[in-house]
């Protein structure tokens, strides 16, 4: 299946919760290149509060698998991002991590989506599922330190 929408550029990142949520950013080219900026928890799970005073785990490159990639655009056109909001979530509850989304279009149009809580809508958590598990599924190679 063809995608009718393209972007130049996929971005998401995942923020930090009281927990220990992966703090990370992902961008995704149509190339299917991939860079994470890993933070926290990225690759490694969180076991006490001072993990969080480590270095940062560092920047890594993968291609995603055609699969992988299709799957995300087919999951992208089923949110149909240019009906969302912009923002979702209830800031009354403090200890939820955030999911930005932001997405750039070949013609030069670009939609960002804050979803404190990471449930804005269904279709929304599948991407982010989908993008997170990412980061379990392919190899990632570290460029930097």
């Amino acid at each position: 299946m063809q995608n009718s929408v393209t972007y130049s550029k996929i971005e998401y990142e995942a923020g930090a919760c009281f927990g220990f949520c992966p703090i990370f950013k992902i961008t995704i080219l149509p190339d299917r290149s991939a860079v994470i900026e890993a933070e926290h928890f990225t690759f490694s799970e969180g076991r006490s509060k001072d993990d969080l005073s480590n270095e940062r785990e560092g920047t890594f490159t993968a291609t995603l698998s055609p699969e992988d990639y299709q799957q995300l655009l087919t999951l992208l056109e089923a949110a149909n991002p240019h009906t969302l909001q912009s923002r979702y979530g209830n800031r009354q509850i403090t200890d939820l991590p955030t999911a930005t989304l932001r997405l750039f279009y070949k013609d030069g149009t670009q939609k960002e989506i804050e979803d404190y809580g990471k449930h804005g809508t269904e279709e929304l958590a599948a991407i982010y599922r989908h993008i997170e598990n990412l980061r379990k599924t392919r190899q990632w190679t570290k460029t930097d330190g």
